[in-house]
C-alpha cells in the first residue's frame, strides 16, 4: 500500500485518486473549493463517470479514500502526489498555468519529508521545471523531492475502465528512480513495468 496525494478532484484528479484507492492505497484528494469537498465526503461525485461513484463509496467507506482542503492533512504521509488541476487555454493560446503554479506553493510550503511530485495536468515541456523551482523556494536542500511527468490519456465516459487498462503509460522525469516508482504505481496494468522512461540520471 502506499500513501497517494492528489490536488485536484476535477475529472482527471477525481477519477485518479479513487482508482489508486481502489487498488489498495489511502488516497487523500485535496481541493481548495470546501463545497467540492463537502460534496464529495457526502458520496456524490460532481462529475458522471459510470462506476466512479460507487467506487468512491465502496474506498470511502474503506477508509482507504478521503477528501480535505488541506494541503498539510493531504500531504502529511504522502509518498507520491499527483497535480491533476485544470490548464485551460489562455488569451494568447497557450496553457494557463496558475492552477498548476498554486498548487506548487501548496505542496511546497506543508512539505515536510521526500516526496515524488507527478505532473498530471495537461502542460507544455519545461513545465517540470517550473513545478520544482516554485517547490524548491519553500524548501530546503534536507527535504528532497523530485518531480515526473506522468500525462493522462482518459477518456470521458471511459475514464475508469481506460484507468485500470491503459493502452499506454507515459513518464519523463530528470530523476530515473522517481520514475520507475511511479511506474510501479501502475503495476494493476497490462502493461509491462519495463517501460521507456523518458529519463536522464539526476
Amino acid at each position: 500500500m502506499k500513501n497517494i496525494c492528489v490536488v485536484g478532484t476535477g475529472y482527471v484528479g477525481l477519477v485518479t485518486g479513487v482508482c489508486f484507492a481502489d487498488l489498495g492505497n489511502r488516497v487523500v484528494c485535496v481541493d481548495i473549493d470546501i463545497h467540492k469537498v463537502e460534496m464529495l465526503r457526502s458520496g456524490t461525485s460532481p462529475i458522471y463517470e459510470p462506476g466512479l461513484e460507487e467506487l468512491m463509496e465502496r474506498n470511502q467507506r474503506s477508509g482507504r479514500l478521503s477528501f480535505t482542503d488541506s494541503y498539510a492533512i493531504g500531504l502529511d504521509d504522502a509518498d507520491f502526489v499527483f497535480i491533476t488541476v485544470g490548464t485551460p487555454m489562455a488569451d494568447n493560446g497557450a496553457a494557463d498555468l496558475r492552477a498548476v503554479e498554486a498548487s506548487a506553493h501548496g505542496i511546497g510550503k506543508e512539505l515536510k519529508k521526500p516526496i515524488i511530485i507527478i505532473d498530471k495536468s495537461t502542460v507544455p515541456v519545461g513545465t517540470g521545471d517550473v513545478v520544482s523551482d516554485i517547490v524548491c523556494g519553500h524548501v530546503g536542500p534536507d527535504i528532497p523531492f523530485s518531480v515526473v511527468s506522468n500525462p493522462e490519456f482518459l477518456r470521458e465516459g471511459s475514464a475508469v475502465t481506460d484507468f485500470f487498462n491503459p493502452d499506454r503509460i507515459v513518464l519523463g522525469s530528470m530523476n530515473r528512480e522517481a520514475a520507475e516508482r511511479v511506474a510501479e504505481l501502475h503495476a494493476h496494468s497490462m502493461l509491462p513495468l519495463s517501460l521507456p522512461i523518458c529519463a536522464q540520471p539526476r
